[in-house]
């Protein structure tokens, strides 16, 4: 499925938004120096400090600068289940070529924190490996 080096990449920021020509440059330096795919909003840091908006833009700016060239894999994991599936469902819809995810951070009930993490991987399995947009 997929292979190689993926960069999960840094969002630039200039007075307080998304400086998204600074975001397409490291794109584009990226794929010169030869990456095979690049991980939006990934395990950098800042993405649990996006907006939703900024969230769901970082990832729609991927997928447009990187054009098909190589894969997009968009962060979209989340303490909240329903967050995750919302992102998920957005990065699927924006062309990303596949989801990151990551097990909810495990507060007071460990068993339902188990319980959202494996609902959310299987809704992601299902939403990304068939052929309908339904679930």
């Amino acid at each position: 499925m997929f292979k190689g080096s993926f960069v999960a990449i840094v969002t630039p920021f200039n007075n307080g938004k998304i400086d998204e020509k600074a975001y397409a440059d490291l794109i584009e330096f990226q794929i010169r120096e030869g990456t095979q795919g690049i991980v939006p909003c990934g395990t950098t840091g800042e993405s649990a400090t996006l907006t939703h908006q900024e969230h769901e833009r970082v990832i729609e700016l991927t997928v447009e600068i990187v054009n098909k060239r190589i894969p997009v894999i968009a962060g979209t994991g989340s303490n909240s289940t329903l967050e995750a599936i919302m992102l998920t469902r957005h990065a699927k819809d924006a062309g990303a070529d596949a989801a990151l995810l990551i097990t909810p951070y495990l507060f007071n009930n460990l068993q339902y924190s188990i319980f959202n993490s494996q609902s959310t991987i299987i809704y992601v399995q299902r939403f990304f490996c068939s052929n309908s947009n339904s679930i």
